[in-house]
Order: structure tokens, then C-alpha cells, then sequence
């Protein structure tokens, strides 16, 4: 009996799949969502700053409180919000699976969108790691096809090469499956091509 890897869907289940078969992320992908909005809330404040020490009077004219102010609700309430729950939300909704023939992601925090990716259809699987994932020991699986590409975020490092591995695996055994079973017959005497 052969030992089936993580992202097979088949089998016991494995640490991290749900009942309905779908893998589940690491909860280490909430300090690296939490680590990029604090590095974008950072940007974004820091717009603010250059923008109220050096717009007064300036092209805002008249405005400027206005602006300042309705920029400063954004910041310190929606975005702050937003911060705050979209990871949980990200990680509770967080489903992959991949079977035999296709790959099935679903994703969202504000809206849910659910990617079917045909086995037969993926021309390129890479890893990626920025500093942070780097930092936290997760990465990024991304699959290329004709249509677009579809990609398996936060995955710790060891699922994400298996994944990768079992995708190239698939994809093999597809191709070998594709080649025809019988050997070409001797050429024909001069060459002759069908008419």
C-alpha cells in the first residue's frame, strides 16, 4: 500500500484537511498577512504625513482640512478594520484541494472566488518565497496556464514543495498516458510520404 502525500485528498485524513477533503492553511499565514498590512498601513500613513506637511495652501486649497480629515477616518477607522479581521477571515475561508484531474481553490476575505484548475491545462509550477514568508517558514505555490495562473498562498515550505511535486507528478503521468502504446512502423522504401 502505498503512502499517499498531503495534497492527495484521498485516504486518512492528514493535519490540516477538513471533512469535505480540502487542505487548510498554517495559522502562521495570519502573522504574515498581519506583518504586509502593517507594512502597507505604514505607507499609507506615511502619504498622509508628507501630504499635510506639504500640500498646505497648496494645490489642495480650500479643501485641505476636508481632505485631511476624511483621510484620517479612512486610515484610522476602515483601513484599521479592515487590518484587524481581514486575516481571520482569510485563514477561516481558506480551502485547497487537489485531485487526480484538477486543482480547486477557494479564497476571499470580502468576496469568495473558487478556481478550478485542470491538471491538463497547467504549463508551469513555481514556488515563491518573499522575505516575510521566507521569514515564517511559508510560500507561495503558483500554477501557470493558458487562461491565467492560480496560486496556493501561505503554504508552509515542505507542503509547498510536495505540492509541487505531486503537480509535476500529475502532470507527467498525463503526458505518459498521452503517447501512443504502439512503436511507429518500419519507413516506407523511398521515402514516400500519404496521400
Amino acid at each position: 500500500m502505498s503512502r499517499q502525500t498531503p495534497a492527495d485528498g484521498g485516504g486518512a485524513p492528514e493535519p490540516g484537511t477538513g471533512t469535505d477533503g480540502c487542505r487548510r492553511l498554517n495559522r502562521k499565514c495570519m502573522l504574515s498577512m498581519y506583518i504586509d498590512y502593517a507594512i502597507g498601513y505604514a505607507v499609507l500613513l506615511a502619504a498622509y504625513f508628507l501630504t499635510r506637511t506639504y500640500a498646505q495652501g497648496g494645490f489642495l486649497g480650500p479643501y485641505y482640512d476636508l481632505i485631511g480629515y476624511g483621510f484620517l477616518v479612512v486610515l484610522g477607522g476602515l483601513v484599521l478594520v479592515y487590518i484587524a479581521v481581514a486575516p481571520p477571515v482569510f485563514y477561516a475561508r481558506y480551502r485547497y484541494r487537489i485531485t487526480e484531474d484538477r486543482v480547486d481553490v477557494r479564497c476571499g476575505i470580502v468576496f469568495i472566488r473558487h478556481t478550478l484548475v485542470p491538471i491538463e491545462r497547467v504549463h508551469q509550477v513555481e514556488i515563491a518565497r518573499g522575505p516575510i514568508n521566507n521569514l515564517l517558514g511559508l510560500a507561495d505555490v503558483t500554477i501557470t496556464t493558458a487562461g491565467g495562473e492560480a496560486t496556493l498562498r501561505y503554504l508552509e515550505l515542505d507542503e509547498a514543495e510536495k505540492v509541487a511535486d505531486r503537480l509535476n507528478n500529475l502532470i507527467g503521468r498525463m503526458l505518459r498516458d498521452r503517447m501512443p502504446t504502439t512503436p511507429p512502423g518500419p519507413p516506407r522504401p523511398g521515402g514516400a510520404a500519404d496521400e
